[in-house]
Parts: structure tokens; sequence; C-alpha cells
């Protein structure tokens, strides 16, 4: 009797064609130490249907731990899971020192460039960016001026967006310096990795990204008014109808901090407090995610039933601390990014580590002439708008759309920046048509209190639909889990722990 053996698993990738585009996991990399090709290996042993089931059951475990954000339509809010990719993004140990380093360069220069507005306002009297580019910004805050602040750090939470052009390069894309989020998908991803695809994991020794709510609640027990010696935490949360309301959950429990609503708390004698069932107690430190205009009804929206009256004034007698700080929306305005090299070079003396997309400012003669003349080629962002609503993608734009960007344009010139359109780099992504190139970026996260830290790898945001330059998650983006190799790649051997492969300890996870 013969054997009929079980034909080869076809390999996933076979049709997988990045064409021009730099590619995440296929282009190899000094340094990664065959990490991708591995990857890549396991991926073809797993197969195909075998991949889209166990990705299924990741996705499973989104919605059964609650792990949402909400979309906000006229007519409804709309819970959803941030799609997740079970492809892995890799980054060498040497593209993230890059990274990190200029990360860290940024964040230092913002804070600089903050205290220098809200105090001696050198930058502005110098010339090197317009005063009324500041000074007439809506997110500016007079409120700030010559208020103290701990160590000059306005941006204790940074999340910097960065993307790779065609050569493999990194351009920062946009900064995010009042209150970023994402940065509960980083470490669940991970979690929903270790659990899911423990094999594709196995061996790698990674940078871990569990240290995260260690390393936050540290910056916010440096920042707390001095003399405290035991400082409490909160984190002020505008409740459960915010869309990132999830990860204001995941954030207060990985720093086992409270998590507060303005209800919570109160100011007495300019003092702020935190009702418990006990009384009374003393609040040291704010994280809030809660916009500026919401915080203190005494000094911004009189009708904000989000904040704490007397929040402000409690502030500025030293006896807590905002973070992020008021005011830190100027940094992150699109019209200021523009600025931001030069921005550098002026109070650090450096050149950009990371270079900005060139950036046409339309409020400039210059830039409106430019951006006019070559609309259909260029990406039009308005200033004050996020989540990639309001852009327009010339080349993929309809002659109708152009014309109401046009007309937008020159109704309030301002308002609007022009870029080239960067050939993204894509990642192979798990799609209904089998493995697919997918464009996305990076949102590495800083924390800072007396230094800065950064998160290694940060948030994989990729453009699940085919051929979509934007990468939001309000626009149907998805995730991946980012890999920082610790330095060369994989170990040799991947020797069982205690029934846990030694990737999982190396990626700072346990399985559960």
């Amino acid at each position: 009797m013969s054997v009929i053996s079980a034909p080869p698993l076809s390999d996933p990738f076979q049709s997988y064609d990045p064409g021009q585009y730099f590619c995440e996991l296929l282009r190899d990399r000094a340094g990664d130490g065959g990490a991708g090709a591995i990857v890549r290996g396991r991926i073809a042993a797993i197969g195909l249907d075998a991949l889209r089931a166990r990705a299924a059951a990741a996705e499973n475990d989104l919605i059964n731990l609650g792990i949402t954000f909400t979309i906000y339509s006229e007519s409804a809010a709309i819970d959803r899971i941030l799609p997740f990719d079970c492809i892995p993004r890799i980054l060498t140990a040497g593209e993230w020192d890059e990274i990190e380093r200029g990360v860290k360069q940024r964040v230092k220069a913002l804070n600089l460039f903050l205290h220098d507005i809200y105090h001696d306002r050198h930058i502005t009297n110098d010339g090197v960016v317009p005063a009324d580019l500041v000074y007439s910004n809506a997110n500016y805050r007079p409120e700030m001026e010559h208020f103290p602040v701990r160590f000059g750090t306005y941006v204790h939470i940074c999340g910097t967006d960065i993307v790779r052009d065609e050569a493999g390069k990194f351009l920062v894309l946009e900064d995010n310096a009042r209150t970023p989020s994402g940065v509960s998908y980083v470490i669940e991803n991970r979690h929903l990795m270790s659990r899911a695809f423990p094999d594709l994991l196995a061996g790698m020794k990674l940078r871990p990204v569990d240290d995260y709510g260690r390393r936050l609640l540290g910056a916010m027990i440096d920042i707390a008014p001095e003399g405290v010696d035991d400082p409490q935490v909160v984190l002020l949360s505008p409740g459960i109808y915010n869309s990132a309301y999830f990860e204001h959950v995941f954030l207060a429990r990985e720093m086992g901090v409270p998590l507060v609503e303005g209800a919570d708390l109160t100011v007495e004698k300019d003092r702020v407090y935190m009702r418990t069932t006990s009384g009374l107690r003393a609040v040291h430190t704010i994280y809030r995610r809660i916009s500026d205009e919401f915080l203190d009804p005494t000094v911004f929206k009189p009708d904000s039933m989000l904040g704490v009256p007397g929040l402000i004034g409690a502030w500025r007698k030293g006896n807590v601390t905002l973070a992020n700080a008021v005011g830190t929306g100027v940094a992150d305005d699109k019209a200021i990014y523009a600025y931001m090299p030069r921005i550098i070079k002026y109070y650090l003396g450096e050149e950009a580590i990371l270079a900005n997309v060139q950036t046409n400012i339309c409020r400039e003669k210059e830039g409106l002439d430019y951006t006019l003349a070559n609309i259909n080629n260029l990406v039009l962002k308005p200033v004050g708008e996020s989540g990639g609503y309001g852009i327009t993608i010339g080349p993929r734009a309809s002659k109708e759309e152009i014309d109401v960007a046009r007309a937008s344009l020159l109704a309030d010139p301002s308002n609007w920046i022009s870029q080239p359109v960067i050939s993204l780099s894509v990642a192979p992504t798990l799609t209904d048509e089998g493995i697919q190139p997918r464009h996305l970026d990076l949102r590495p996260f800083a924390v800072t209190g007396k230094d800065t830290w950064v998160l290694p790898g940060g948030l994989s945001r990729v453009a699940m639909k085919k051929g979509s330059l934007v990468v939001n998650s309000s626009q149907g983006g998805g995730s991946k889990d980012t890999w920082v190799l610790v330095d060369d790649g994989p170990s040799t051997q991947a020797q069982s722990m205690g029934g846990m492969t030694q990737s999982q300890t190396f990626g700072g996870e346990q399985k559960q």
C-alpha cells in the first residue's frame, strides 16, 4: 500500500510584492541577524489558514477584554477594536538608536521652545519663528505666561509620528504634545503576540515594553511639588464616553494610581484633594487626559462639567503639577512643525537627527503660491485638525475634491500646510486577499520627568485599506506589534523556561 504524503504548504509570501516601496520585513538590513527571514519562515510554516484563525482569535481577545476606542459620527458613537495585524514590524538596534536619539532631541527642543514663548520670547524676538504664528495661535494660552513649571518640562508625554520613505529614511510627520494616545495598544499588542503567536516570538531578543507604567509613574513622581515625600498621583479622565477611555483605565492600572473624573476632585485653599470614602486625600500630580479648555471652569470654559474649579490656581501656587502642561498645543501645531529644524538649531545648536517632511506654510505667500500651483501633487492638511480628518491627497483626489480644497485654501490660507506625497514604507499585512503590502507609520512615546525615556518601539499603525496612506484608527487603520531587537536579532536557540519560550521573557511578557 503506497503512502501519499501531504502536499507542502504553499508560501503565504508567494504573491507578496511591495513594488517600489521600502518593505519593513523583506528588505535585508544590517543588524537584523536574519530576524526578518526567520519570521517569514515561521509564518510560512504556520500556513495562511492557521494564521487567519489565530489572528481572528487574537481579535476576539480584544473584544472580550474591552480593548476598544470610540468612533463619533453625526448619528452615533460606536465602540470598535483597533484591528490587530499579527505580522510584526521589526526594527534593528541601530535603527532604534537613531529614532530614540532623534525623539529625545525633539522633546528637549519642544520644552525649551514652550518655556521661551511663555517667558522671555527670545525665539520670536529674534525672528526665528514668526511671533504672530505663536501668539495668535488658538492653542496659545496667555494664562501660562510666566507660569512656574517644574524642571521647565511642559511636554511630559509626547508621541512623535514618524514615517519612512522609499529609501528607508526616517522622517517626522507630526509632533503630538498635548494628550497623545495609543500607548496602551503597544503593550497589549505584545500581550496578544505572546498568547496567540509564541512560535513567532521564540528566541527573539527584544526590548521589553511592559515597563511603561512604572516609567510613567516615576516621571509623575519626579514632577510633584517640591518637598512632597510621598506624592499622590492620579489620572484625570473626561469619563466613560471619551473615545480613549479604555486607555485611561489601562494606564491608571499600569501605574497603580486612582482613575478620577473632575467631580472626584475639589480645591480648598489652593490645594487639590480627592474625595474618598475615608475623607479628602491630597493630590500632588495629575496626569490629565482632558483638553485645556475643559480643565478649570474658573479660567477657561465656564460651562465645563469635566474640570475642577480652582485647579489652575492651585497649580500656579505650586501645590499640584499637571502633565502635560496647559498650552503645549502650540508646539504640536502643524505650522510650528515646519520650523522644528530651526527650533532645534536655535536652542541646541544641533542639526535635527530626524528630518521633517518638507512642509509649505500656506500663510506665507511663497508657500501658498507653490501649493496652489502644485495642489494636484501635494497633500493638503488643515493646521487645527487631527486623526487624519480634513486631509486632501492631491494625486488621489477627484476634480471636485481638488476644487473644494482649493476654495478652502483660498478662504483661509493660514489654516493650511502642504507636503509632498511620501512613498510611505510598507509591511506585510494579513488581509482577505492574503498577505499584502500596506502602508504604515510609527509613534514612539517619550516620557519626561527629570529626564526623558522612550518606550522601545512604539505604536506601528497600518492602513488596512489597499493603497491608503491614512493610518489613523478613526479612518480604519490598524496596528502591529513593534519589535526592537536587542542587538543582532534572534538567539540561536530558544530554550524552554518553565513552559515559556525564551522570547517571552526577552519580550517582557509571560503567557497567561
